[in-house]
């Protein structure tokens, strides 16, 4: 929601979303960023970033992509994304 009504209408279901992992979040220490071909969108919600950061830390490849867009009031409702962990 940072800067996706910059880019809103060019955002498609299943493009790529980089995660950038913030260890040094100064309000969450398990921070996990979510950028779309460099715009900052927000962040992986801290209920779900605890699995993610963890395998992140470790080395692990993660991958994610736009699952579901939506015109809604609320910015945190419009983009929904899926985050693959490789094992």
């Amino acid at each position: 929601y940072y800067e996706a009504t910059k880019v809103w209408q060019d955002m498609r279901v299943g493009d790529a979303l980089t995660l950038i992992r913030e260890s040094r979040n100064a309000h969450d220490s398990l921070a996990v960023r979510v950028e779309w071909r460099g715009y900052q969108l927000g962040y992986i919600p801290r209920a779900d970033n605890r699995a993610v950061s963890f395998h992140m830390d470790r080395g692990g490849a993660v991958e994610a992509r736009i699952s579901k867009l939506q015109d809604h009031p609320n910015p945190r409702q419009r983009i929904e994304f899926e985050v693959l962990v490789r094992l």
